[in-house]
C-alpha cells in the first residue's frame, strides 16, 4: 500500500467517526480503554513520545509512528495533528497492516 492510502483510509476512518485526536482526549480515551490504535507523528517531541508509549504499554492498546503532524492533520481535515487515537478494531487493524506494509 502506498503512503497516499494510507491517508485517505486515515480520512475515512475519521469521517466514520472513528479518530479522536489531540493529546488530552487520545490520552482520555486510552484511559477509558476505547483507543484500539494509537499514531503518533515521528515530529512529536521527546515528551509526547514517552507518556504515549508509556500510557499505551500500562492500557495496552498498541502505538504507531505514522507521518508527520502536518500529513496526520491534513488526512483528518485539520490542522497539524501530533496523536490520533483509533477507536473501531477494523480501522485500527487495516492502518496497523498498512503502516507495516
Amino acid at each position: 500500500m502506498t503512503e497516499d492510502a494510507f491517508y485517505k483510509f486515515l480520512g475515512l476512518a475519521m469521517r466514520a467517526g472513528k479518530v479522536v485526536s489531540g493529546e488530552e482526549t487520545v490520552l482520555k480515551t486510552v484511559r477509558d480503554q476505547r483507543a484500539k490504535l494509537v499514531l503518533i507523528s515521528s515530529d512529536a517531541s521527546s515528551n509526547t513520545n514517552k507518556m504515549f508509549h508509556a500510557k499505551c504499554h500500562s492500557y495496552n492498546v498498541p502505538i504507531q509512528t505514522a507521518g508527520t503532524r502536518e500529513h496526520l492533520g491534513r488526512a483528518i481535515g485539520k490542522h497539524e495533528r501530533v496523536v490520533l487515537g483509533i477507536t473501531d478494531e477494523g480501522f485500527a487493524k487495516k492502518l496497523q497492516i498498512m503502516i507495516d506494509d
